[in-house]
């Protein structure tokens, strides 16, 4: 048996839109509105996608909660290992008393609270998101802000704030990689177009970060490292991004940034040192000055080695070998059933719906591998390791229900059409479309948790709808991967992520109701920023 998808159920696009938009409305009101627990607004969100899937698009019942079951099984694997997986080896530096180490090096380059963002929200967040991506950056960063003693929430927030300039490039480039795959686009240019939008984020983001933190007037105090973070940053990424390919952007730009701020803050010092209200003031430690290389590189050992473990797992040549034990199943009920339609498939397709079980290549299993390192050398036994892991585990409860919900939520919304009804409507703007193309891929980042997954969802949509309207299809496509980085910050899969890291749990509204309007602001001007490039500025355009 098949069924086919149908995008306008209601036979009016702007109806069917309207139905097709409940989960998302549903999600938004009990996030922002009623600051509704994460782990119930998943819950809430993901039923009422499969109740409109079944009553109004027609989707056979077992059809709607296979595909349903499906995402929540991704969401427990590969998603909840990689956040389990990195707040386990937090939890180990802490436990240990190694993070104490890391906090005094740290503050050895600055005890600002704003200079302190920059490196680690920014800096090292991006570095994080370039070599593994899917979580990974907010959960590390917004414990080491918490760890360093931010306000849990400003922690959590400024690091998925932050986390906007990289998204595009993260994971060694996948998200380019797949939209060039999807659209049969040339990937170099799609990554160059990326390339051409996002620096222009990336520079602001830094002044955003401390203005948000700390106000307009303590942020020009800092105005000078902020610069020289973000054009450092930018300005390796539109040179990477335009002349190297996908994969390093945000490697080489998260090193730049934080080798050029290090280096900027041992000839320069804001006039004072900010700290949050009512937080004391910094205080010289008195083996502060006893720091030696030794105890800082094995303080920041697990840190290391994590890096190196990400890095190592994102190439190719190791995946190809890891990937060789990888399980995958073809999921009875909804492989081959859902036939997808033209404009969104070019020719009808049955949809796949294959589990692919990689314990050995996820991001997750090389983070455990790098815990069991860094357990060795911190000198954690079996047994402290051990109850280390369960502690983690028991902190992680409520998120374990909130990410599985969240990606169900993505997933039936995705093999319904529901997704797709929503990128016709916005598709249906002519002339206005530039503007509007990035807000599918902020759409799509918001509902699936990756600039990866929204770039296949809409990638071929934007390249069809593009050339429709007589706008270079590279642009729009670019677009969908600029306008998804907006998104990141407030999909609930990030927001879920980030709460676990910072001991936030239950507090995912108040959190999305942090991060929602920036999301919107930063979508608003790379919208402005396309449909300029479309029309005045197309040589900017590979």
């Amino acid at each position: 048996m098949t069924w086919t998808q149908v995008y306008d159920p209601m036979n009016n696009l702007a109806l069917s839109s309207l139905f097709a938009a409940i989960p998302i409305i549903v999600i938004f009101y009990l996030l922002a509105i009623r600051r509704t627990p994460g782990q119930i607004a998943g819950a809430l969100a993901a039923a009422s996608a499969v109740l409109v899937a079944i009553f109004v698009y027609q989707m056979p019942a077992g059809i709607a909660v296979t595909a349903t079951a499906m995402g929540a099984l991704y969401g427990v694997f590969p998603i909840f290992w990689i956040v389990l997986t990195a707040i386990f080896i937090y939890n180990m530096t802490v436990e240990t008393g190694q993070f104490e180490i890391v906090k005094d090096s740290i503050a050895t380059i600055t005890d600002d609270r704003r200079l302190q963002a920059l490196l680690i929200a920014f800096g090292f967040g991006a570095f994080l998101e370039g070599a593994a991506g899917f979580g990974t950056p907010v959960a590390i960063s917004a414990g080491m802000l918490v760890g360093l003693g931010f306000n849990p929430l400003y922690a959590a927030g400024l690091c998925l704030i932050a986390n906007t300039a990289p998204v595009a490039f993260g994971g060694i480039g996948i998200p380019i990689i797949v939209a060039g795959q999807v659209t049969g686009l040339d990937t170099m240019k799609i990554s160059a177009m990326v390339g051409r939008q996002l620096p222009f984020l990336s520079i602001i983001i830094p002044i955003w970060l401390v203005v948000l933190m700390s106000g307009w007037k303590a942020a020009k105090e800092v105005l000078p490292a902020c610069l020289v973070a973000g054009i450092s940053f930018a300005g390796v990424q539109w040179f990477s991004s335009n002349y190297i390919g996908p994969e390093l952007p945000d490697i080489l730009s998260s090193l730049a940034c934080i080798i050029s701020l290090t280096i900027f803050l041992k000839y320069w010092k804001p006039k004072s040192i900010w700290r949050f209200a009512n937080e004391p003031a910094p205080t010289l430690v008195a083996n502060r000055a006893a720091l030696t290389f030794g105890k800082v590189m094995k303080a920041w050992s697990p840190f290391i080695i994590l890096t190196v473990m990400v890095i190592l797992w994102g190439l190719k040549p190791v995946v190809a070998v890891l990937d060789a034990v990888t399980l995958k199943f073809l999921v009875p009920g909804l492989d081959k059933v859902v036939m997808q339609v033209a404009p969104i498939a070019k020719v009808p397709t049955a949809m796949a719906a294959l589990y692919k079980l990689n314990w050995l290549s996820a991001a997750g299993t090389a983070l455990f591998i790098a815990a069991i390192i860094t357990a060795a050398v911190l000198g954690v036994g079996p047994g402290r390791f051990i109850s280390i892991f369960t502690k983690t585990l028991k902190q992680l409860t409520k998120p374990l229900i909130t990410i599985p919900c969240v990606l169900g939520l993505a997933y039936i919304m995705n093999y319904s059409g529901m997704s797709s009804t929503l990128g016709l409507f916005l598709a249906g703007t002519g002339s206005f479309f530039p503007f509007f193309s990035p807000f599918l891929g902020w759409l799509g980042v918001f509902l699936t948790g990756s600039d990866t997954s929204a770039n296949a969802l809409f990638g071929n949509l934007q390249a069809v709808t593009g050339t429709q309207v007589g706008v270079d299809p590279i642009l729009t496509v670019a677009a969908n991967s600029s306008g998804g980085v907006c998104g990141k910050m407030i999909s609930p899969q990030s927001i879920a992520v980030a709460t676990a890291a910072t001991g936030l749990v239950g507090k995912e509204g108040d959190l999305f109701g942090f991060t929602v309007k920036h999301s919107l602001v930063l979508a608003v001007i790379v919208g402005i920023m396309t449909y300029v490039q479309a029309y005045w500025l197309q040589w900017m355009i590979p």
